[in-house]
């Protein structure tokens, strides 16, 4: 590792200014960071996040954008993307850090001692020569960091602010999982009304039934009042479904940095269900998982703060030149010496016992993680394969059998055949079978946004994107 070089310090006030500036200019020269860049992961990598402004004292950006239109699952995440106050913080972070990896590229500064010695001393000897007289001396110091200690600092502070970025990306996935399911909640909530209006439409058309049956004295009075009872019903969950809607639609809003929404309604087709590769192909990808992929890099910094505690153990020297005035005798003086600790005691052993300790537990954490990770994703893909299931089984057999059974019973009814409690059977049956499906639907795209969470790469591309370097 070679030594960064200092300029020779003369006596003369001249030659000390130019020290000065050449010791500045190593310093400022001293200030490039190598360290390794953080890879985002193919999850939205076509999604631009936003910045903050480059001065940390400007004011904040005005306010945040809130459409009013229809709203696709993209327009969500890129407003959340680009106006979440989360990721504005990592982003501010990462500065900081880069900052900090500027700051340990440098080297220390120059000292400079001045000291006026035996003023006011009077007095003569035998010979009547003068015992002493004043004397004013000027030392120029520099710290001479040996071992590479501020190579080491430059390469930790490095790995301090990837592990930010790091950071940065698993918040940036982060934020769109929460966004998808929140997309998803208010494209369920709004289905949901859509159901609750549908299944009040077919209890109006009953209870019309009915009272024309009564009205034709066919059956009981009694029957029109349990219409209107179910008819009372259908209405309170209508009510429901909106209030749920309501409240979905302001946590969507939210993520993008706005109290209430205003857009008009969310834009997607839950029936497009994604495709379901086999787990084989999933467990693959999980290196790709940012939680998992920073230990890469976390190992690779606490290694450098290894190397840092074994530079420690390397003394400093610290370089001395100076110029005294001797009055006395009218003449003048240079000085120069070197301050050398001596390594007899310290040598920073257990330092580097503690910080080899450190990356042996970092390697430990990784293969925890790894396994953590796997064991998640097996949920994850367990809850999606039941849901595609059960949306796949709903879809097929028992929305089609519960909505002929109505639309039967209901005909039935009217020409005498059936009871209005059959009809009431028929028709909870097929707003229950719709409300499942409607759930399974929900599960599914909500179980595969956690998948994609969990591998860093969208569910359709998992079998296809290589895993190598990652």
């Amino acid at each position: 590792m070679s030594l960064p070089h200092y300029f020779s310090l003369s006596c003369r006030p001249r030659t000390l200014r130019a020290g000065c500036v050449a010791v500045l200019f190593v310093s400022l020269a001293a200030l490039r960071v190598d360290a390794q860049a953080v890879v985002p992961r193919p999850l939205g990598a076509g999604l631009v996040v936003g910045q903050p402004p480059t001065d940390a004292s400007a004011p904040p950006l005005g306010v945040a954008e809130n459409p009013t239109g229809r709203v696709t699952l993209r327009d969500a995440l890129v407003l959340a993307l680009r106006q979440s106050p989360d990721l504005a913080g990592f982003a501010w972070e990462i500065r900081a850090r880069e900052s900090s990896a500027l700051q340990a590229g440098r080297a220390p500064n120059p000292m400079v001692d001045v000291l006026f010695e035996d003023l006011g001393a009077s007095g003569r000897v035998m010979d009547n020569s003068p015992v002493a007289g004043p004397q004013a001396t000027i030392e120029l110091s520099q710290l001479i960091e040996l071992g590479g200690k501020r190579s080491a600092r430059r390469n930790l502070a490095g790995f301090d602010r990837d592990l930010a970025a790091w950071d940065f990306e698993t918040a940036r996935i982060e934020v769109l999982t929460r966004v998808t399911a929140a997309f998803l909640d208010v494209l369920v909530s709004q289905q949901s009304v859509v159901l609750a209006e549908r299944a009040r439409g077919l209890i109006e058309q009953v209870e019309q039934t009915v009272r024309t049956r009564v009205e034709a004295g066919v059956v009981s009075p009694i029957e029109q009042t349990k219409a209107g009872v179910a008819l009372a019903m259908t209405r309170i969950d209508e009510q429901r479904a909106q209030r749920s809607l309501a409240a979905d639609r302001t946590v969507l809003a939210a993520l993008w940095g706005h109290s209430s929404a205003t857009f008009a309604s969310a834009d997607g087709d839950l029936l497009s269900v994604p495709v379901l590769p086999p787990f084989t192909t999933l467990v693959q990808q999980v290196a790709r998982n940012p939680d998992l992929a920073r230990w890469a890099t976390e190992i690779a910094q606490r290694d450098a703060a290894r190397a840092l505690e074994s530079a420690r153990g390397v003394p400093d020297v610290t370089v001395t030149a100076g110029y005294r005035r001797l009055t006395d005798v009218d003449s003048n003086a240079l000085i120069v010496g070197a301050s050398i600790p001596l390594p007899f005691i310290d040598r920073n052993k257990a330092g580097v016992q503690a910080a080899a300790q450190r990356v042996a537990q970092a390697r430990e954490a990784e293969r925890a993680a790894h396994a953590r990770i796997t064991t998640l994703l097996a949920a994850a893909y367990r809850d999606l394969a039941m849901a595609h299931d059960e949306a796949a089984a709903l879809a097929a057999g028992v929305l089609p059998g519960a909505r002929s059974a109505f639309a039967a019973i209901e005909q039935g009814y009217r020409l005498g055949r059936f009871g209005y409690l059959e009809v009431l059977d028929a028709q909870r049956t097929l707003v229950s079978a719709e409300t499942q499906h409607l759930r399974a639907l929900a599960d599914v795209h909500k179980a595969a946004a956690q998948v994609e969470r969990l591998i860093g790469v969208p569910l359709a591309d998992a079998a296809s994107t290589p895993v190598k370097g990652q």
